[in-house]
């Protein structure tokens, strides 16, 4: 059974720094490419970060390149991803997510607040 469960998430200021982590089991994660997705509240999920099985190749959204990087650790089936300079708009629910098996696999997801 695949599971993703996020964490890291919590209320911050503009301009600080969060780290989410997703712990991933259930399939062979090197061998995945890996996601971040977001949800602020009466939106689409939107694509944040993808990282490559081998973490060689990363691609972002315009509206976060230069402030998120996502990183992945094979050998603890964890993905992460570091995001600096936060603004009120990074506020949404964050999702680790892979296409496995049958489609698209989340986690529960971990909420991000930028409060000014």
């Amino acid at each position: 059974q695949v599971q993703l469960v996020e964490s890291g998430g919590g209320l911050v200021q503009p301009g600080e720094s969060l780290r989410l982590s997703c712990v991933a089991s259930g399939f062979t994660f090197s061998t995945y490419t890996m996601n971040w997705y977001r949800q602020a509240p009466g939106k689409e999920r939107e694509l944040v970060a993808s990282i490559s099985r081998t973490g060689g190749y990363t691609n972002y959204a315009d509206s976060v390149k230069g402030r998120f990087s996502i990183s992945r650790d094979n050998a603890k089936n964890t993905v992460y991803l570091q995001m600096n300079s936060l603004k009120p708009e990074d506020t949404a629910m964050y999702y680790c997510s892979a296409v496995v098996g049958r489609g698209r696999q989340y986690g529960q997801g971990t909420q991000v607040t930028v409060f000014s």
